[in-house]
């Protein structure tokens, strides 16, 4: 059973601009924000099976709810962000913190070297791919590769909404990915060409929804709602996907996979 690590919404809201999504003048509803979120928490404890574990909201850290972004954990090895906005890398000791806590060997990377979790690598079988370019900086795919003896393959990130890697990019399993080609470089396409060999790419008003930042476990997928297309392709995969509004959360800039982060696959 795998173990999701989530984050109440109690402080969410739009308070900065960090990226193309957030407009100030275009809060979020914070009671729909909760509804959504309860929707989101119900339907992978009961659809999807997993266990989830809830870091403790905190006031001033509105984005905090994003846990995806907190780091990323490789076996008992937590590796805590290093976020590039001021705004953000408060977050990092409270994440730094509930892993200590739980028996995990906290890394952090050296200074400078920015890095933003799960949001900007992600595992396909035995290999990780990580964006840069936003968000984390390449040189940091390096150092979290020799951290946990794994090969990465690093793609740029080209289009500023597209800002993490896991908005624009989604493992399957089994050597299988979703993704909006256009997100990337030229050079970055080809990696994915020629080291994943079953790619599904993304409508544009479907990347818009955000369809690639979606939670997998199995053969189970929940998406945004509203992407019929791929919604459709997933089934004929063999996929069962379950449909979870999140729209105000896309205010900000995430979706499903924004609002967790894997403690145990």
């Amino acid at each position: 059973m795998p173990t999701l690590l989530m984050c109440p919404p109690d402080y969410y809201g739009i308070e900065y601009e960090i990226n193309p999504w957030m407009d100030r003048r275009r809060p979020a509803d914070t009671r729909q924000a909760r509804d959504q979120w309860e929707a989101l928490y119900h339907t992978i404890i009961q659809e999807l099976t997993a266990s989830v574990e809830l870091l403790t909201p905190v006031p001033g850290l509105p984005d905090l709810v994003f846990t995806a972004n907190g780091g990323f954990v490789g076996g008992d090895t937590f590796i805590v962000s290093n976020f590039r906005y001021s705004v953000r890398a408060r977050e990092a000791p409270y994440f730094q913190g509930w892993f200590q806590k739980r028996g995990f060997k906290v890394v952090a990377l050296p200074s400078g070297q920015y890095f933003e979790g799960e949001g900007d690598i992600l595992p396909l079988g035995d290999e990780l791919f990580a964006g840069y370019r936003f968000r984390s900086d390449v040189r940091s795919h390096l150092t979290v590769g020799s951290i946990l003896s794994r090969r990465v393959f690093s793609l740029e990130l080209v289009d500023p909404r597209f800002y993490h890697l896991d908005t624009c990019f989604c493992p399957l399993g089994e050597g299988a990915i979703m993704y909006y080609p256009n997100a990337f470089d030229v050079y970055g396409r080809r990696v994915i060409q020629e080291h994943i060999p079953l790619r599904r790419e993304l409508s544009s008003p479907e990347a818009l929804r955000f369809a690639a930042n979606a939670i997998v476990v199995g053969k189970k997928v929940i998406l945004n709602s509203g992407c019929p297309q791929i919604k459709g392709e997933l089934e004929g995969m063999g996929y069962t996907v379950y449909e979870v509004d999140l729209s105000e959360f896309i205010k900000a800039g995430g979706s499903a996979k924004c609002l967790v982060l894997f403690v145990e696959r």
